[in-house]
Parts: C-alpha cells; structure tokens; sequence
C-alpha cells in the first residue's frame, strides 16, 4: 500500500517553496511554516505562513467532512466580528497552537 503525498507549493519571484506532507504529518508541517516564517535569512513571511497553513487545514477539513453537512452548524465566531473577542470563555482544550509550538 502506498502512502499519499500531499504538495503546497509557494513561489517567491526566484526563490520556490515546496512542502511535502503526509496527513499524519499535518501538525509538523505547520510548525515548519513557523520555523521558516521566523527565520530571518528566509524571504518567507508570517503572511505566508498564514496563508499556506490555511491551505492545510481547509485541505484536512475537506477530506474529513461528512457527506451530510448539517446546515444547522454555526462557527464559533462570525468575520468580521463586531467588537472585541473574548477567548477567555473558551474551553482551551478547543485551542490550537500546536502549529507555532
């Protein structure tokens, strides 16, 4: 049995950035992304980190999503928001920082 191989690529005028990842290896390729944005001799920005760790994670969120998507279901947060957040009601077992750890 062969094991997929997920890409994400970014490409900075000369300079190419070229992720390769299995699912079970999702959480250190986000961390990678924060290594490298918080490498300073490295073009690649927290910007970047960002946007290709949104790939990610909408790429998991597509392949574990149920057939039946209930409608009903509402984000805990809707953006923008009108007004400050207040994350200190929530459960942080339901807070994510692994990636930036």
């Amino acid at each position: 049995m062969t094991e997929e191989i997920n890409v994400l690529a970014l490409v900075k005028g000369e300079e190419r950035y070229v992720f390769l990842f299995s699912d079970q290896r999702r959480a250190e390729a986000l961390r990678t992304l924060g290594r490298y944005a918080s490498n300073p001799e490295l073009s690649f920005t927290w910007y970047d980190a960002a946007v290709l760790s949104q790939k990610i994670r909408a790429q998991a969120a597509d392949q574990n999503a149920p057939v039946d998507n209930d409608a009903s279901v509402k984000p805990r947060f809707e953006f923008p928001a009108n007004g400050p957040i207040d994350i200190g009601s929530l459960d942080a077992d339901h807070l994510d920082f692994d990636e930036f750890s």
